[in-house]
């Protein structure tokens, strides 16, 4: 074969075009949107919809999770809980089985999916906020899954709920739209630097704040308090702090979980 002949074999390749002796390059990217892949690979937890069936863990387009939806009666539609999870990914999903038990769909979005998501936490000297730009990538997760949760025929808008942990419980405390009936904010004290300081939910939101007084994180970094100190005359809103123990994760405690459920019930309305 001359140098022509072999140019032209390189130019073929190099175009994309699949012949017997080469294949077009696998992208070593993914090149979806940065943002689109927080929800691509969001997990989801599904109640039972029918005898024999126990909840469902999967990812949100995984083919199990459109036969469980096949389950559902026609026209009828599931209160959805969003999960913005902590700095360390979405962990544990023992507390997702325990709301669906209640009859609630659990959506977490995947924030460490995104291509350049650096840790703002060392969860070994339980230390935080050394990226602090990353705040701006947990809201904008919100935003971006309640646009596709819209899209959602299964998902009953009039019964969105927010539930953020730690990184992910200031996230919950500083979105400001008004598209969740109420929101959790767990593991988190509202106190800090003022990119991170207080609640800015609408104030007719209700907010169940959960804390353990002696925890860890935020004893070391002098962010030590309750997100109750926020909340004003906020109407059917509740701060708890925990004396029990000085974990961080609070979602163990079945008490807890138990308030939460019923937090969430309070502020349900009947749907479809």
């Amino acid at each position: 074969m001359n140098v022509r002949a072999i140019s032209g074999v390189a130019a073929v390749c190099l175009a994309g075009l699949v012949t017997a002796s080469c294949q077009a390059p696998i992208p070593i990217i993914d090149p979806r949107p940065d943002i689109e892949l927080t929800w691509s690979k969001a997990i989801v937890a599904l109640p039972p919809l029918r005898g024999g069936q126990n909840t469902l863990v999967a990812r949100l387009g995984d083919g199990s999770v459109r036969g469980r939806l096949n389950s559902l009666p026609r026209g009828s539609r599931l209160p959805v809980v969003l999960y913005a999870h902590g700095c360390t990914g979405i962990g544990d999903k023992r507390f997702m089985k325990m709301l669906t038990r209640a009859g609630y769909a659990v959506i977490a979005p995947d924030s460490m999916a995104r291509r350049y998501r650096p840790l703002q936490c060392d969860s070994e000297t339980k230390t935080g906020g050394f990226n602090r730009f990353v705040y701006d990538f947990r809201l904008t997760e919100i935003s971006f899954a309640l646009d596709r949760m819209a899209r959602l025929k299964w998902a009953d808008l009039n019964n969105l709920f927010l539930l953020g942990i730690s990184e992910g419980g200031v996230a919950a405390a500083l979105y400001r739209g008004d598209e969740f009936r109420a929101r959790v904010i767990a593991q988190w004290t509202c106190t800090g630097a003022p990119i991170v300081h207080g609640i800015h939910a609408p104030p007719s939101e209700p907010i169940l704040a959960i804390v353990r007084g002696d925890d860890p994180w935020y004893r070391k970094n002098h962010q030590q308090g309750d997100c109750g100190a926020h909340m004003l005359s906020r109407p059917g809103s509740r701060s708890i702090v925990l004396t029990n123990g000085s974990e961080h994760n609070v979602l163990a405690d079945r008490q807890v979980l138990r308030a939460i459920v019923d937090f969430l019930d309070a502020n349900r309305v009947a749907g479809r």
